[in-house]
This record gives C-alpha cells, structure tokens and sequence, in this order.
C-alpha cells in the first residue's frame, strides 16, 4: 500500500545526516517541544513538519496537537491559542512528554496559557513583535514581561519573527498579510537548527503542499531558511543539542496518527479478506479525518460515503454489509448516541458492522476537539432492550491499525456489530510506525452461505453461534432478517415469551464466546505483588511511562493494559487475585473501574482525569508511589 499522505517514511538503513556546525554541542536523551501561538500561526503544521522531520532522522517520537473548538477565535486572545507538543528521544517514547524543556510561543496569549508548564531553566523562544500593548492586553498582562524580568528564570529568547520575515520577503510578490503568515516557518528554521535536524523534509513539503502556487512555496522556503541561517549567525544561541537515532529492528518506518491507520487498516482489510469495505460517515470531530483519509485510496476496494447524518450514515453501513460487503460507520461523542437504534438493529438481524468512535469531551458538543474515554459503558451498555456487543479499544496511533483489522474480523466471524473505540489523543496524536509486511498480516477469511441444502437462516455455527451470511439473491437462499424478534428454529417472525428470552440469552452467549478469541493478557513486570495498574485506551503509554520508573526505584509494581473491553479477557480475574491492590487511570469519573468492581468483586481504586488532557506519566508514577507505600 502507497500512503496516501505526505508523512514522512525512512528506514533505519539509511537516515539522512544533518549538518554540523561550530557551535558547541550538548547531546540529550530526549527532548520535549512545544509550539504554541494563535490559531492562525500555523502551529500545528509547524509541529507536524517537525515532527515527520525527526522521523526521519530516526527518533523515537510521541506527539499532542492541542487546537480550539472555535473554527477561529478572536486573534490574539486566550481562547484562540493553538498548541502541538512533541516529546522524541533516543530511546523508547511512551508520551507526549510532561513539562516541556522548550516553549515556542508566538503571542502573549501563547505565553500565559503555556508558560506555567515549562520547566526551570527551559528554553522559552519569542516572537518579540507580537508583544505589542495591544496583544498583551488580550492575553490579561499588565506588563511586557519581555521586559519586566518575570521570565528570569526561563532561558528566554526574543527574536522578532515576524519582522525578519518580512524583511526575507521584502521583494516578494505576495500581500503583506501572506508574508506574514510565513513566519511559523521561521520560527521552524529555528529550531530545525537548534536541534540539528535537516530542512530536507520541509523543503520537499513546502514543495508538495504548495507546487501550483510557486510564490506560496517560494515564500515559505525562503522563510525557512531564514530561519534556519538566523540561529546559524545569530549570536544569542552558544549551544546546539543532539538527540541520536534509535536504535529499532531493521524495517521501513513512518510517521503515523491514529486517524490515518484506522483508514489504512480499512484498506487492509478489503485486501485480506477480498472484500469491499465501505464507510459512511457523517462529519464530525475528530473523526472527520477517517473520512478524508480513507477517500485518497480510491484505487484499492474500499468506498466512502458522506451522509446526510449520523442515523443515514449507520443504515447505509448495514445495508452494505446486508449486501455482502464490510460496513463501516465512524463518529464521534453525540454521533454514537444517535447511532444507538443503527447498532441494535444490526445485532438484531445479526449482521457484521464496524463502529469507530473517536472519544471526545462531553456530554452534548463538550469538548469537541479534545480528549476523554467517557463512552466505554455507552459503547457497552447504550442501547435499549438487551442489546450486547463486541467492544474493543486502541492502545496508541500505530495500534489503530491493528484493532481495525481485528474489529472487522470478530464482526465478521460472530456476525455481530463490533464498536472500536479510539479518542482524540490517539486519534490527532502521532508515533513511528513499523510497516508491516502484508505476507505477515493474517488473512481475514469470509464465508458466504451459497449451497441451498437444508437452508435455514437460524442455522449456527457450533463454535462462534453465528448465523449464515448469504448475499441478496443467492439462489434458493431467499429469507427474511430485520428488527423484529425471530423463532430460534427457522428464522421466522415470533412473539412467544420463551422463544424471546431464548434469542437475548443466545446473542448474549454469542458475545460472550468471543473470549476465546481473545489473547492471552500480557503483564508488564512481575505476575505477582504489592500493586497492579489496569488501563485501557489512550492511557497506555503513560501507564507505561510511570510503571516502568516506578520499577527502576524498586516499587512493586506491574501492570496490563486491556484491548478487548467486552467480552473481557478471560485470564483478567486470575491476574487481578495475584496483587494486593489495584489501580485504574482513566480519562472519565471511572467506568472501567465499575465495571472490574462488579465483575470481579476486587476493591480497584480509580485515578480519574477529565480535563479534556491526557495523563502526565508524573501523576500515575505519583499516585503508584502514593500506594505502593
């Protein structure tokens, strides 16, 4: 598969090597950037060229775009701050870092949303022209603390961004508001030097992104380089830094957000299993890039489909899985309430369906472009009567990929809707990426009932309980499904009371029987002691992150992290026996945890979070020492 995205790719056999210069040079193990300034500063295409840069270069990378609702809010506000954070390093990354050691801040705005993160003796990069008396009194100073001393304990550096750049545009053609809109590459320069990271990848993106409008690309290429030829000359940075590749297995990489492999394991699915897959969709934050993403691959079986709204989008995903292709429908928050009928009555008739929801804050619109897990019990429980089904959940961008095709291959093999639950972290955030060989991915194998013998549409299979699956005007085939409950024997309408609770206790036996399916749990550390952390999700990589600098301190602990949220893990209970307590980090008030209470009678203590932020790794390692006491 050729994405269709211009993110970078590199494999570990070939990186390219960035200049060298005469300034000193510190090497460091990690390092955490962010980008921060007004919605229309270009902030997150700054990070994101930054990001596929270091990429390239070989590090191992985590990243957090941080963006308002409002499609554009007043300039220069508070409201109106843009922010993408990225934590790289030459080891393995588990997060998007937890305090910043640079801050770029193009605004005062920037600067008071920002500034109480970063930590001592950090890097603080200005623009210094944005500090007018204007601007810093949108964002609440009473002063230019430029000036005033206030940031003495920061390294702080005030460039004047935008005045640079346009003195690199002076003789260019464009309008001066054009011209400044440049100066997020500026500022990227900057730091592509700083850091000692090539210009190459933004180069040939600038080249991509604005070929048809040679004064745009000129523009932003001079302003690059600008940039980066400033901090070469300038005589206010002594000191550059180094981050050395790591070191991974041979193989080709890329840099991918959980959006964009959601949309490729779709693509990897039609090629598995010989299928189409087909998506319909209604726009909505943060899924709407699925839809976008998935529809650059035209050339492969796969078709997307824009609904008029999110109930249209769930009918017309059933009727192609009705018709013998893989539906798929993907949303978001509010999107998955009015869904809610859709997914019932493709339980009901017993046909494959896959659900994507990308988590944001709520309830109602909330926080539309920021993260939470608040939908697990709805996925679970949301529906009216008894209405089970399959749930799983994606630990990290690169994981999306995989629990696509796995959210596709239980659907299709129990014959039941599948609801794979990602969230806005994952989904926007960003990772390295292994390609995998498509030789190494398991086929996913469809059958479809076409021999007419003995033909009922009740028919089980012994070991999954799942109905035949027969294409519309299959000869000798001819039957009936929908909404309204049916005899267990021959498929046929039935209101008798027992026949009823036959057919809920059957489809709750059918999900139940999906544990098989489920693999062996993986613990993190030792299989028995003082304490276990249980997460799921997005939670992953900070869990990871504590877990890991609890145990180098000699604390007893360990912890799993669960994909497959119901049926759950059948070997879950056995582990959680085998520690005195347990901890459960969640982005809602604790859903997970109800559910490991009530399941398995254990007295799990929840670390909840819901500012619409994902977890520091600092507030899971303190609450693990907190217990581990």
């Amino acid at each position: 598969m050729t994405p269709s995205s211009s993110a970078a790719a590199a494999t570990t056999q070939d990186q390219e090597k960035p200049r060298t210069h005469a300034h000193k040079t510190e090497k460091l193990d990690h390092v955490c950037i962010r980008f921060a300034g007004d919605s229309g500063d270009g902030m997150q295409i700054t990070g994101s060229q930054f990001t596929n840069t270091t990429a390239v270069v070989g590090n191992d990378l985590a990243t957090l775009p941080d963006y308002p609702a409002e499609i554009r809010a007043p300039a220069g506000t508070l409201a109106g701050v843009s922010s993408f954070q990225l934590h790289f390093g030459d080891h393995r990354v588990y997060t998007p870092g937890d305090q910043p050691d640079v801050l770029v801040a193009m605004n005062p705005a920037a600067l008071k949303v920002h500034l109480g993160d970063l930590r001592e003796r950090g890097v603080l990069l200005t623009n210094s022209d944005a500090f007018n008396a204007g601007n810093l009194q949108k964002a609440g100073f009473q002063g230019n603390p430029l000036e005033d001393g206030s940031l003495a304990k920061y390294q702080l550096f005030k460039i004047p961004i935008s005045k640079l750049t346009n003195e690199t545009l002076k003789d260019s053609p464009l309008p001066t508001k054009s011209k400044e809109r440049c100066k997020n590459f500026f500022a990227l320069g900057v730091l592509l030097w700083l850091y000692q990271r090539p210009m190459d990848v933004s180069l040939a993106w600038i080249q991509d992104k604005f070929g048809k409008k040679p004064e745009l690309a000129d523009a932003n290429t001079r302003a690059l380089k600008a940039g980066y030829h400033f901090g070469e000359t300038a005589e206010m940075f002594q000191v550059t830094y180094e981050v050395a590749p790591m070191k991974r297995e041979p193989g080709t990489y890329r840099n991918i957000a959980g959006n964009q492999a959601v949309a490729i394991g779709m693509v990897a699915v039609s090629e598995l299993s010989g299928l189409p897959v087909f998506l319909a969709s209604y726009p909505i934050t943060p899924a709407s890039d699925v839809l976008h993403e998935l529809s650059g691959y035209k050339n492969f079986n796969v078709h997307t489909f824009q609904a008029e709204d999110e109930i249209a989008a769930a009918g017309a995903a059933i009727g192609a899985s009705f018709a013998g292709a893989l539906g798929v429908t993907t949303t978001s928050g509010p999107g998955l309430d009015l869904k809610a009928e859709s997914v019932s009555l493709a339980l009901r008739a017993e046909l494959p369906l896959v659900v994507v929801d990308i988590q944001r804050g709520g309830p109602s619109t909330g926080l539309p472009t920021k993260t939470e897990q608040a939908d697990l019990l709805h996925a679970i429980y949301g529906r009216h009567g008894e209405a089970p089904v399959c749930v799983i959940a994606a630990k990290s961008p690169g994981d999306c990929f995989y629990m696509t095709i796995e959210a596709f291959r239980l659907a299709a093999k129990y014959m039941t809707p599948v609801i794979l639950l990602t969230d806005g972290y994952i989904a926007n955030g960003a990772e390295p990426w292994k390609i995998p060989a498509f030789s190494d991915l398991k086929p996913l194998k469809v059958n479809f009932r076409t021999d007419p013998a003995n033909f009922s549409p009740a028919t089980r299979d012994p070991a999954t309980l799942a109905r035949p699956w027969v294409k519309p005007g299959t000869p000798g085939l001819e039957h009936r499904i929908g909404g309204i409950e049916s005899d267990y024997n021959t498929g046929n309408i039935s209101y008798d009371p027992k026949n009823h609770e036959k057919m809920v206790r059957t489809r709750q036996e059918k999900i139940d029987r999906i544990a098989q399916d489920v693999p062996p749990t993986e613990i993190l550390g030792d299989k028995k002691g003082k304490l276990l952390v249980v997460g799921w999700g997005s939670t992953f990589g900070a869990i990871q992150a504590a877990v890991v600098r609890s145990r180098a301190k000699g604390l007893s602990v360990s912890s799993v992290h669960i994909t497959h949220m119901n049926p759950l893990p059948p070997d879950l209970g056995g582990i959680l026996k085998n520690f005195d307590k347990v901890l459960i980090p969640e982005l809602n008030l604790g859903q997970l945890l109800k559910l490991i209470r009530a399941k398995y009678l254990v007295d799990a203590i929840g670390l909840n979070k819901i500012q619409g932020l994902p977890f520091r790794a600092a507030e899971i390692e303190a609450k693990i020492e907190e217990l581990c006491k």
